[in-house]
C-alpha cells in the first residue's frame, strides 16, 4: 500500500471545492494508494515547504502530489518551496508531464513543476485545473509504484 498526502496549493480555493484535490483522489485505486492527508494550503513558499517535510519527516508519506502553483504567475511558488524540501530532484517525471501536456495543451510548457524525493517520499508538483493534475497524474501513475519501491530500497 502506497500512503499518500495530497496538498493544494491556492489562495481561494477551500477542501469542499478542491475539484484538483478531487481529481487526484479518484485516479488513485483505493486498492493500492490509502490517501492519509488531504490539505490546502495559501501560496505561500514557507507553507508549501513546510506541509512537504511534515509529510515526509513526520507522517513518512511513500508520495506526495501537490496541486497548484507552479505556472509563471507573481504567487506561483511551488516549485522553489519544493526544491527547498527536497534532497534529491527527479527531473525526467516533469519532463514527462510537460512533454505529454504539451500534446494536449500547448501551455504546458509553461509549467515550472518538479519532481524530487526527500527521505522516503517522492514528491511530485501537479498543475492546479482539475483537468491538467488528472492528466498529469495520469502520464505517470504507472511508474509511481516503481519509484516508491526503488525509495524503500528495492532494486531495479
Amino acid at each position: 500500500m502506497i500512503k499518500v498526502a495530497i496538498l493544494t496549493i491556492s489562495d481561494t480555493r477551500t477542501i469542499d471545492k478542491d475539484l484538483s484535490g478531487e481529481a487526484i483522489r479518484g485516479l488513485l485505486d483505493k486498492s493500492k494508494y490509502e490517501i492519509c492527508e488531504w490539505d490546502i494550503v495559501r501560496d505561500e513558499k514557507e507553507q508549501i515547504k513546510g506541509k512537504i517535510i511534515q509529510y515526509a519527516d513526520s507522517m513518512k508519506v511513500d508520495l506526495v502530489l501537490t496541486t497548484g502553483g507552479t505556472g509563471i504567475g507573481p504567487r506561483d511558488v511551488t516549485p522553489e518551496a519544493t526544491r527547498e524540501a527536497i534532497e534529491k530532484e527527479v527531473h525526467g517525471i516533469s519532463e514527462l508531464i510537460r512533454a505529454k501536456g504539451y500534446e494536449k495543451a500547448k501551455t504546458a510548457v509553461i509549467s515550472r513543476a518538479v519532481a524530487g524525493t526527500r527521505k522516503g517520499t517522492l514528491i511530485i508538483n501537479l498543475p492546479g485545473s482539475p483537468k491538467g493534475a488528472k492528466e498529469s497524474l495520469g502520464f505517470i501513475l504507472d511508474i509511481i509504484g516503481h519509484a516508491v519501491e526503488m525509495l524503500r530500497g528495492g532494486g531495479h
